[in-house]
């Protein structure tokens, strides 16, 4: 794995989320896999580092990253229902 350099943070790209966004895994014999993000008008396509192998480094993103996706819903889903008094985080029943 490649080490990482410290850099200041400059700039921020954040996509939020609505109806129309999806994610996609998109998987063919002829390449490595990919995952799209796809907000409408903006796509995310997260590849390996080489599009005709994957390395020990792209194994370990890619739990790292379902590890994070997985954190990122159970947070979610805590906001959205809110504290466990059967009720959404909104205040309306859960059904």
């Amino acid at each position: 794995m490649r080490r990482r350099i410290a850099v200041r943070r400059t700039s921020v790209i954040s996509l939020t989320t609505g109806r129309t966004a999806l994610v996609e895994r998109h998987r063919n014999g002829r390449w490595t896999p990919a995952l799209a993000l796809d907000f409408g008008a903006t796509w995310v396509v997260i590849r390996t580092s080489a599009s005709d192998r994957v390395t020990s480094g792209d194994v370990a993103f890619a739990r790292q990253l379902a590890r994070a996706a997985g954190a990122f819903a159970e947070e979610v889903a805590r906001h959205y229902f809110g504290p466990t008094n059967g009720t959404h985080g909104n205040g309306k029943e859960v059904a």
